[in-house]
């Protein structure tokens, strides 16, 4: 997904596409519309940005946690690898308990799996949306405004990252395929031994 496109989106849908890039994920299209929110050609008005990011978070944060209420026991034990993140999750909230759902918006790989996660523990309802909501409020606060504030600057950073993610995803492919022929000529050897 490039810069230009995300641009054209919030440029044609405003709000409600920062509402859906929100309740999916968000930080780059949040940063992008803070940008926009200081910018004349774009037409949004910052505080309205911040309102579309909180609830689109809130929305998105909310429904995880009850599909993880309803599902998630019965989802996590047939994924083993959703097992061990979820032991994880457990474990950082018997630690962290109310910190965790404060901030777990803010570290990534831990927004989406998070709540869901959460959902299927014995977390009460209501203190998980009181905190959620506080969470998601100076989170998309935070990011909003660093978009306004720092918009070109980021703008610049993340048009140079993006631009050179298509490179670093053929190196990586390169290397897992020459990883994968070391171990099919490993294994062939092997058997040829045997």
């Amino acid at each position: 997904m490039s810069i230009e496109f995300l641009k054209h989106v919030i440029e044609h849908y405003g709000y409600l596409a920062l509402f859906i890039g929100t309740f999916l994920e968000g930080e780059t299209i949040l940063l992008l519309a803070g940008f926009a929110a200081q910018s004349p050609a774009f037409h949004l008005d910052l505080p309205m940005v911040i309102l579309a990011a909180f609830a689109g978070s809130l929305a998105g944060d909310q429904a995880a946690f009850f599909v993880g209420r309803y599902w998630g026991k019965k989802c996590i034990a047939r994924n083993e690898k959703w097992c061990s993140r979820a032991e994880r999750v457990h474990g950082l909230l018997r630690k962290y308990h109310e910190v965790l759902i404060l901030s777990f918006r803010f570290f990534y790989g831990l927004r989406n799996l998070t709540p869901f996660i959460l959902g299927s523990s014995d977390i009460c309802a209501r203190k998980f949306f009181l905190l959620n909501a506080v969470g998601a409020a100076v989170w998309a606060t935070v990011f909003a405004l660093l978009g306004y504030v720092f918009g070109s600057l980021l703008e610049s950073v993340l048009t140079r990252i993006i631009s050179n993610v298509h490179h670093v995803e053929l190196a990586i492919l390169g290397l897992a395929a020459l990883v994968a022929l070391f171990f099919w000529l490993r294994k062939i050897l092997r058997r040829r031994r045997a």
